[in-house]
């Protein structure tokens, strides 16, 4: 599909929040799928709510992984349709599927056997064996959640955004309904706890997974998108893996830098892992905004791109951090303003710890406003150098940013200069800092260049 190419910033901007708007509202619903099964864990006890909190980090690391080939989806099509090769659209994604279905078998043996993982990392015992528990269930879900990130990313490229809202937008729905029934025993049914959650999880994933699939059919038949889709296309699938495996390494890099934290946090007490989780959720749900204009931002360089338009590129760029950077500016004002308040939201008026999980939360939202601007700084880079397929060296960045900056920098404040939680938020201030600036350099001074091979 065909979009008019702006000639001003004010039309970049424009077009971009048009793409993105809709992506933001499929990312903050999708994001309140989770939320929701934070606040009725929540609400159903603390140690399930530790349990899930740090299960979901590392199911979502894992899967995080494994999203990179559906991630790579965007780009790609985006510069195959700006070049006019529908065909080379449609080969993509369809070997996005074989690698998103490879990974997902082989992520099953280490999701099920996780307890001991988890205990080796200094968890709790009856953490460690509830989120076992969960995973054991959301393992199943893998494959769903992986394949309708292909189908989300397909649709994006072609302009189809709106859909993915609203498909999301009923996920919300039925997560709600299936957690209020399966984790409380509502509606006639078993209460399971923290099973139910997973269940109700896995529920909304296939469901998301066929409507798209349906939708992609209905909406354009003409492209024939599964037509063949046993067929092995082995060119497509290693420029997929080229360029998919990097987006996922880089992803898991940053990932993996929140979920250590979560380690660490554990390490203070199951209350300040708790509260670490609610703090997450809350910084996290303002972050979907930059995720939904980062994938828009994709799609745009990826046009850019695919028609060898340098002069549109840098406009795109110029737009997308404005955007991102206005909206981070109402975030901070936001989180310094009520941080308590926001953090009371997910804790049970009767729950005995209460007081202490709204004094910690609280703290950690204000940590969470200090890093705004460089969180939406990174993310903005990384959108528009995938948008170009530049993923190899900024995979590196991120691996030094995070794990050999970030990382340390949160076990020195957290625990070696005696700061705890805080410290630990601190670190990772300084993990995403270094990524933000590093990969603006490589964007502006090199990347966007995009007449030169990028590498």
């Amino acid at each position: 599909m065909t979009r008019p190419i702006p000639t001003t910033f004010r039309g970049h901007a424009r077009a971009l929040v048009t793409l993105g708007l809709p992506l933001v509202g499929s990312a903050v619903a999708g994001f309140a799928i989770h939320m929701t099964d934070v606040i009725m864990l929540g609400w159903y006890d603390v140690i399930a709510l530790a349990s899930a909190t740090i299960a979901t980090s590392f199911w979502f690391n894992l899967w995080i992984l494994g999203a990179g080939f559906g991630n790579a989806v965007s780009p790609m099509v985006a510069s195959a349709i700006a070049a006019g090769d529908e065909t080379r659209a449609r080969r993509v994604t369809r070997m996005a599927f074989w690698l998103s279905a490879g990974y997902a078998l082989l992520m099953v043996p280490t999701l099920w056997w996780s307890e001991a993982v988890f205990l080796w990392i200094g968890q709790e015992p009856e953490v460690a064996s509830l989120a076992q528990a969960y995973l054991r269930i959301a393992v199943w879900g893998m494959f769903p959640a992986l394949a309708a990130n292909v189908m989300r990313n397909y649709l994006g490229a072609q302009g189809l955004t709106a859909v993915q809202l609203w498909v999301t937008l009923g996920g919300v729905a039925l997560n709600g309904l299936c957690n209020y029934a399966l984790i409380f025993g509502n509606l006639g049914l078993p209460e399971l706890g923290i099973r139910g959650a997973a269940i109700a999880s896995i529920a909304v994933q296939t469901a998301t997974l066929a409507v798209l699939v349906w939708y992609a059919e209905w909406r354009l038949p003409e492209v024939r998108l599964f037509q063949r889709l046993w067929r092995d296309d082995a060119e497509a699938r290693r420029d997929v893996f080229r360029l998919g495996l990097p987006i996922g390494l880089t992803s898991l890099s940053e990932g993996g830098l929140f979920t250590a934290s979560a380690v660490m946090m554990g390490w203070v007490g199951a209350v300040p892992l708790a509260a670490h989780g609610i703090a997450l959720q809350l910084a996290a749900l303002t972050f979907m905004f930059h995720v939904g204009m980062s994938q828009a931002a994709t799609i745009r360089a990826g046009g850019a791109y695919g028609r060898r338009d340098e002069t549109e590129l840098r406009a795109v760029g110029r737009a997308a951090i404005v955007i991102g950077l206005g909206f981070g500016a109402v975030v901070v004002l936001t989180f310094l303003s009520i941080p308590e308040t926001l953090v009371a939201l997910f804790v049970d008026p009767a729950e005995p710890t209460r007081a202490q999980l709204i004094a910690i939360g609280g703290t950690l939202v204000l940590m969470a406003a200090l890093f705004q601007f460089v969180d939406a700084g990174q993310i903005i880079a990384l959108s528009l150098l995938r948008g170009v397929q530049d993923t190899a060296v900024p995979m590196w960045l991120a691996v030094v940013s995070y794990w050999l900056i970030g990382l340390p920098a949160s076990y020195l404040f957290g625990f070696v200069f005696g700061m705890g939680a805080v410290g630990i938020w601190l670190g990772l201030t300084f993990g995403l800092g270094t990524a933000a600036a590093t990969m603006m350099v490589r964007f502006w001074g090199r990347s966007v260049r995009i007449a030169t091979p990028t590498g």
